[in-house]
């Protein structure tokens, strides 16, 4: 046992010998520590549930989410909405060339006199702006319902996702845009297009007037 302890310590030697003529150096990998991620402050049952075949009034279910897109040399600009998922229509957004949570704050804040408290459920995904300090004080200060998405499961919000696909399949990725500007003005013009002329199967396929 001993002697072979000293042969493969020898052999090492003669390894290391060897790189060293040759100018190698041996890479060691560090341990890799396995870090839990901190639960944020505030996550909220998935209340809603993909409950979306349901009939809902104005302001009943919301929905809400922030995207991200391009301009230019690789500048990005970011889209927070909230869609009423009762109307099927868009009722505020906010571009913004930051993503954070005063974007988010921005968007909710322009519907605040039409909120029904109590009633209203804002539904989200768990994106750092809706766990926040500043979003929860909103919903609590308007009695508004929170809903979120489990983790992982961007499905549960699935009727956000499918606007952003549609505005970015039939408008952002036709054209190159060059400045904000430009950018924001197109977003602009698909929502109120959105809104008042897509047809949908929703509305058995007529122009609404």
């Amino acid at each position: 046992m001993r002697g072979h302890f000293l042969n493969a310590k020898v052999n090492l030697k003669c390894i290391q010998r060897l790189m060293h003529l040759l100018g190698l150096k041996v890479v060691i990998s560090r341990k890799r520590y396995n870090y839990k991620p901190h639960s944020p402050s505030h996550v909220a049952e998935n209340i809603l549930n993909r409950e979306y075949p349901k009939d809902y009034q104005p302001m009943e279910v919301l929905l809400t989410d922030v995207t991200e897109f391009k301009y230019g040399t690789q500048a990005k600009v970011y889209l927070s909405v909230i869609l009423d998922y009762g109307e099927k229509k868009i009722v505020t957004f906010k571009l913004s060339k930051h993503n954070n949570n005063e974007l988010v704050r921005e968007s909710v804040s322009q519907i605040e006199d039409r909120i029904k408290p109590t009633k209203t459920l804002i539904h989200s995904n768990r994106g750092f702006q809706y766990p926040s300090h500043s979003f929860k004080h909103f919903a609590d200060e308007h009695q508004v319902i929170q809903s979120m998405s489990r983790a992982g499961k961007c499905i549960d919000n699935g009727p956000m996702e499918g606007f952003f696909w549609t505005l970015k399949d039939e408008r952002y990725r036709l054209n190159d845009y060059e400045t904000f500007e430009q950018l924001e003005s197109d977003i602009k013009d698909y929502i109120d297009f959105y809104n008042t002329k897509r047809v949908t199967l929703s509305m058995g396929l007529k122009i609404p007037a």
